[in-house]
C-alpha cells in the first residue's frame, strides 16, 4: 500500500495545513510528529516548551481526530525513526511545512533529505510563515509576502475525510523533561497551549483588547492586557501566520463601517498589529537566509568586541534579577513567572546586558530563549544581535533601566509588585533605591545591600564607555565599508524611500504600511 507521512513540526494545526491537504489528496496517511532527544538538548530548550508543547499536540490530536486521522507519536532521531517506519511499512512520501529553527533542526532537515533520497522517498516542502527559502533577491520579499498572505487559507479536512494510519510499532513512552536534562523552567503563570485557546485569545484581542494595543504595549503594568498574547501559538504554529493577517485584515474592514470611538481605536490598534506581522517573517527571514546568524556576529568586524571579556558575575546578577536596578530586576522575576514580558522590556534587557554589563549577545540569548515560552529562532537571534548593536546596519538603541522605570513605571506599580521589598521603599527612592539614607533604610525596614542588591555597576559610566567603545568600532573605514552588502542581504526594502510601494503595487495600498511603525518593532 501506498501511503504518505505528514510530519508535524512547528505547524500543529490541521487548518491552513498545506502538507495535510496534499497528503489527503493523494489517499492512505500517517500524521507523525516525532520527540527528537537531540532537539531538546540543545541549549535554548526549558520545560516550559515541552510541556507547551504536549498542551499543543494533545489539541492537535482531537483535531485530527475529528478528521478521521490519529496522531502518531515517536521518539527518537528523526532519520532513525523513518528507517524504522520505512522498514516496517515503506511509504512513498514526506510531507512537512519548512521551518526555519535554530542550527540544529536546519542540520537535522538536510539529514532527512538525505536519508529520502537514499531510500527514493518524495521529500517535499510547504512555506509558511511568508519567509521565502532560497531567496534570490531581497528585492522581490515583500512581493512574495503579500502574495502568500493574501492567498486564500486553506480550510481543514472535513469530518472523517482522512484515511489515517497507525505506527506499525507500540507507542513508546515519552521521557519527561528530567530525563531530557531540561532547564527546569515552567512558570507557573505561563500561557498553556493548544489552538482552541490561541483562538480564544485572538477572538478576544480581534474584538475588545487591540482598542488599547498602541497606547499599552509598551508599559509592563498594561501590556500583558493590550499585547495579542499571540506569540506562542504562532512560533508552534497552532495558528497560520495568514489566518492572523486575513483575519486582522478582516477586521479592520469591518471596522471601518463603523465610526464610533471605539471602532477607531480598535482600527489604529489592529493597523499597528498588521504591521508587526509583517516585521515578524522580516526577522525570520534574515536567520532563514543567514543561519549562522544565531551563532556568530552578523558584521564579521564586531567579533572579539565582548567575546573576550565574558564577566560571570555580571551574568549572574542579570539571570538572578540581582543588577541593582528595579525595573531589570523586576523584568526578570516576571519572566520566571509568567515566561513572558513585552517588546520594550525585553529591549531594555538586552541592551543592559550588552552596554553596562558588557556581555556578549550569545550566552544571554541562549538563557532568554529558555525564558521565552514565545522563543522564535529567527526574531530571537536578529533581535539579540540588534540590540547588542553587532549588525552593523541599525542604529545603536541604549536603553536607560532607570528612565524606563520612570517612563512606564513612574508610581512603582510593576516593581512592587514583583519585588517585594521594594514594596517598603518609599516613592521618592523608587527609581535608584541605592540612594537611601541609612537611618531612612532601618525605619523602612529594608537594607540596600541585602534584600535590594547594590547595582553591580556605575550605570552612567560603565554606558558611557560601552557606547565609546562601539562607536570607535562603528567608525572604521574597513567596518563602515562592509555595510553595504550587510544591507544587501538583509535590510528592510521599505526603509528605502518607495521601494516597497512600487514592487507590491495595490497589495500595498490595502496592508497597513510597515515602515510606519518600524521604529518601536526594531527595538524589539
Amino acid at each position: 500500500m501506498t501511503y504518505s507521512v505528514v510530519w508535524f513540526k512547528r505547524d500543529l494545526r490541521v487548518h491552513d495545513h498545506a502538507p495535510l491537504r496534499y497528503a489527503a489528496s493523494r489517499g492512505p496517511l500517517l500524521c507523525l510528529y516525532v520527540l527528537e532527544p537531540s532537539v531538546w538538548a540543545q541549549p535554548d530548550c526549558a520545560t516550559q516548551h515541552l510541556h507547551f508543547l504536549q498542551e499543543s499536540l494533545r489539541d492537535l490530536a482531537y483535531q485530527l481526530r475529528q478528521c478521521g486521522a490519529r496522531l502518531q507519536l515517536a521518539v527518537g532521531e528523526m532519520p532513525q525513526v523513518l528507517a524504522r517506519l520505512h522498514a516496517a511499512a515503506p511509504f512513498a512520501r514526506l510531507l512537512a511545512h519548512e521551518e526555519t529553527g535554530n542550527g540544529h533542526t536546519y542540520a537535522r532537515d538536510l539529514a532527512v533529505g538525505r536519508w529520502c533520497e537514499q531510500h527514493g522517498v518524495q521529500w517535499q516542502e510547504w512555506p509558511q510563515h511568508g519567509v521565502t527559502r532560497r531567496l534570490p533577491d531581497r528585492d522581490i520579499w515583500h512581493a512574495l509576502w503579500e502574495t502568500h498572505m493574501q492567498a486564500p487559507c486553506l480550510p481543514a479536512p472535513a469530518p472523517a475525510s482522512l484515511q489515517g494510519l497507525t505506527l506499525p510499532w507500540p507507542l513508546m513512552r515519552w521521557p519527561d523533561a528530567h530525563e531530557l536534562a531540561l532547564d527546569p523552567l515552567d512558570p507557573p503563570q505561563r500561557q498553556r497551549g493548544g489552538r482552541q485557546i490561541g483562538l480564544q485569545i485572538f477572538q478576544d484581542f480581534l474584538q475588545q483588547r487591540c482598542a488599547d494595543y498602541r497606547g499599552g504595549m509598551s508599559s509592563p503594568l498594561t501590556a500583558p492586557h493590550a499585547c495579542s498574547r499571540l506569540s506562542p501559538y504562532l512560533a508552534l504554529g497552532s495558528l497560520s501566520m495568514r489566518e492572523v493577517v486575513q483575519a486582522t485584515m478582516a477586521r479592520i474592514e469591518a471596522l471601518e463601517q463603523n465610526g464610533a470611538a471605539p471602532a477607531a481605536w480598535q482600527r489604529k490598534g489592529l493597523a499597528a498589529f498588521a504591521s508587526r506581522l509583517h516585521w515578524h517573517c522580516h526577522f525570520i527571514q534574515k536567520l532563514e537566509s543567514e543561519p549562522e546568524l544565531e551563532f556568530r556576529n552578523l558584521h564579521r568586524g564586531y567579533d572579539g568586541l565582548r567575546e573576550d571579556e565574558w564577566n560571570e558575575a555580571h551574568f549572574t546578577a542579570l539571570t538572578q534579577g540581582r543588577t541593582g536596578w528595579p525595573m531589570v530586576d523586576a523584568c526578570v522575576a516576571m519572566l520566571r513567572e509568567t515566561g513572558w514580558i513585552n517588546f520594550r522590556m525585553r529591549a531594555m534587557l538586552v541592551s543592559v546586558a550588552s552596554y553596562p554589563l558588557w556581555l556578549h549577545w550569545r550566552p544571554v540569548g541562549l538563557w532568554l530563549a529558555r525564558q521565552f515560552l514565545d522563543y522564535e529562532p529567527g526574531i530571537h537571534w536578529s533581535q539579540m544581535q540588534m540590540q547588542a548593536g553587532t549588525t552593523g546596519i541599525n542604529t545603536t538603541r541604549v536603553y536607560n533601566p532607570i528612565k524606563q522605570a520612570q517612563d512606564h513605571d513612574p508610581h512603582g506599580h510593576f516593581v512592587r509588585r514583583w519585588l517585594p521589598a521594594m514594596r517598603r521603599v518609599p516613592d521618592a527612592y523608587l527609581l535608584q533605591p541605592w540612594l537611601m539614607p541609612q537611618a531612612l533604610q532601618q525605619r523602612c525596614g529594608v537594607h540596600v545591600g541585602d534584600q535590594i542588591p547594590l547595582p553591580v555597576v556605575d550605570l552612567e559610566q560603565a554606558t558611557r564607555s560601552a557606547k565609546q567603545r562601539v562607536h570607535a568600532l562603528r567608525a572604521l573605514p574597513e567596518i563602515r565599508a562592509a555595510r553595504a552588502a550587510i544591507v544587501e542581504q538583509h535590510g528592510s526594502r521599505l526603509m528605502r524611500d518607495g521601494v516597497s510601494a512600487r514592487k507590491t503595487g495595490s497589495a500595498a495600498r490595502r496592508m497597513p504600511a510597515p515602515a510606519a511603525m518600524q521604529q518601536q518593532v526594531l527595538e524589539f
